[in-house]
């Protein structure tokens, strides 16, 4: 049996403790925790192909009748919920678990350096890779006689105001010297740096749990109460709870927007500013306040995040149903679909009697109505409105209780009173012309004027003021790390005699950087031009430096 499988045959097993043991080493290695930050990106592209239960469960299962093999596969293995689900939050946790198994030890190293004395003097400062030896006279400097001893202490004096960390030794053998150290916030920088990624995760966390999204059409004149109810869509976050909305208001009053009337321009008629006037209250309790809403200009109302996100046009409608009664009035929200404002009309009476009523068509603010010619908008402003409609009736489904989109009529099992194409001809209402009497006794349809609205997004992020706080840290801990350099420096001095018979203080000193550190040559250099002003000496910045591959060189001469 060779050696090597000998000593394999002979190697004692780890056991469930070393097992343990190996595996927090493993998890809280730096390169496992960048290999988990990169795996918990991967993971949450999943979330952003298969649609959402928490945001969207009308398009899960749309997906699930679609892909009757994939479907339930898919969801067997939770893509409908990434975010919550056992794997995503696995990794999540051990990501954190990671990154608080590097941190904790190394501050707890940090804590206990940075409180310990700088390390002790090398015996030979030649080796290190910036060396420097200066010869001063012990004669009169200044009034005074230098020693070994007081030179050391000046040089102590001088790495001090070089905001090094210094201490004297050796001050009773005859060789007196110093040890400094500087740089410790570089290893603090890199600490706050990677704490404030454990902070990141937090935050997160706490806008994942506890934040919500949700969107809402306003319109003009109407009001928007925080409720849960009052949401056109919501996205709760995943334990959410809706008593936590905060009881908020906001009325809409007036809406300006701006186009383009440069002639010959490019982008004439289109628009160039959005704004919107509305009323805030922040509670029933609180003075309404009147503030403006812009794009990318939100508003914050109680830790709420307020976006103009659209507008358009909501004609204002009347509906008699067949037997002579009040069906319907009030706005159509429309959907803009081209740059002059040509908006979708779809409006649903299920009160309609004998017969639900639907209507669906387009708005047009500035309607070009010629004989034999597809009706169209010239113009994004409000100058000739006008509603062109296809009406129907039956049964509309709303009544089976399934979830119908608003925007949207299925005219299937409806029976078709008029539309453009049939003999009847469509439904064309104008401020002229602003009434119509359905065929078959059906009812009426009367237009009454148009108003503006806005749609809202609103956004209630609890972590993003710990995301924010902790981002700023990260990045000034990592700038700390990158900009601030480690070095420790040893100074020793001995009394001598010089080629002359004249007693002399050989003052030597090396410099070693922990890292990469290509100023540490400058550093030296400066040093020593410290060091020869304080003992009158002439510098020469073109004297070479010497270092561990070179023999030390003299930059100074009495």
């Amino acid at each position: 049996m060779s050696k090597e499988k000998k000593a394999a045959a002979d190697a004692p097993a780890l056991g469930p403790i070393g097992m343990l043991r190996w595996a927090w080493r493993q998890l809280t290695k730096m390169n496992t925790a960048l290999f988990l930050l990169l795996l918990l990106a991967v993971a949450a592209v999943p979330g952003s192909i298969f649609p959402q239960n928490i945001q969207d469960p009308a398009r899960v299962q749309d997906y699930l009748d679609q892909h009757p093999t994939w479907g339930p596969i898919a969801e067997k293995i939770q893509l409908f919920d990434v975010f919550s689900s056992v794997w995503f939050s696995a990794i999540y946790i051990l990501l954190f678990v990671s990154l608080v198994g590097c941190v904790v030890p190394r501050a707890i190293k940090h804590a206990k350096e940075y409180r310990s004395k700088p390390p002790r003097t090398p015996r030979n400062l030649s080796r290190m890779p910036q060396h420097r030896v200066l010869t001063i006279p012990a004669g009169s400097l200044e009034g005074r006689e230098l020693t070994a001893a007081s030179a050391a202490a000046e040089a102590r004096d001088i790495l001090k105001r070089r905001r090094y960390r210094t201490e004297l030794r050796g001050e009773d053998t005859g060789t007196p010297h110093v040890a400094a150290e500087r740089g410790m916030f570089r290893e603090l920088g890199n600490l706050v740096f990677h704490t404030a990624m454990i902070g990141v995760l937090i935050g997160m966390a706490i806008g994942s749990l506890f934040g919500y999204s949700g969107q809402k059409i306003v319109v003009q004149d109407e009001s928007f109460v925080n409720t849960l109810v009052s949401y056109d869509s919501f996205t709760p976050g995943t334990n959410f709870n809706p008593d936590w909305l905060h009881n908020f208001s906001l009325t809409m009053d007036s809406f300006d927007i701006e186009f383009d009337r440069q002639p010959g321009s490019p982008t004439y008629a289109q628009p160039l500013d959005f704004e919107a006037g509305v009323t805030v209250r922040e509670d029933s309790d609180s003075e309404p306040t009147e503030e403006t809403l812009k794009v990318n200009e939100p508003l914050t109302v109680d830790g709420n995040r307020v976006y103009l996100a659209g507008n358009g046009y909501a004609p204002i409608v009347k509906v008699n149903d067949g037997e002579g009664n009040l069906a319907y009035e009030g706005p159509i929200v429309t959907l803009t679909t081209d740059e002059n404002y040509t908006s979708s009309v779809v409006l649903k009476v299920p009160d309609a009697a004998p017969d639900q009523l639907g209507f669906v068509g387009m708005f047009l603010p500035t309607a070009v109505l010629d004989d034999g010619q597809v009706p169209y908008s010239a113009d994004p402003v409000l100058a000739n409105p006008a509603l062109v409609l296809a009406s129907y009736a039956g049964d509309l489904g709303l009544d089976g209780g399934a979830p119908q989109n608003v925007y949207v009529l299925d005219t299937e099992g409806l029976e078709e009173l008029n539309s453009m194409q049939s003999d009847d001809g469509g439904i064309v209402l104008t401020q002229e012309d602003s009434s119509y009497q359905l065929p078959d006794g059906k009812g009426s349809i009367e237009f009454e004027g148009v108003t503006r609205y806005i749609g809202l997004d609103i956004h209630y992020d609890p972590g993003k003021p710990v995301v924010l706080v902790s981002f700023l840290l990260a990045f000034a801990g990592l700038l700390v790390s990158l900009f601030v350099a480690r070095r420790r420096a040893w100074v020793k001095a001995t009394e001598t005699v010089d080629e002359a018979g004249r007693r002399a203080v050989v003052v030597e000193y090396g410099l070693l950087a922990r890292g990469e550190d290509p100023r540490l040559a400058h550093e030296a250099d400066r040093l020593t031009e410290l060091f020869a002003q304080k003992w009158g000496l002439e510098f020469s910045e073109a004297a070479p430096p010497t270092s561990a591959a070179a023999p030390a060189a003299q930059k100074g001469e009495s």
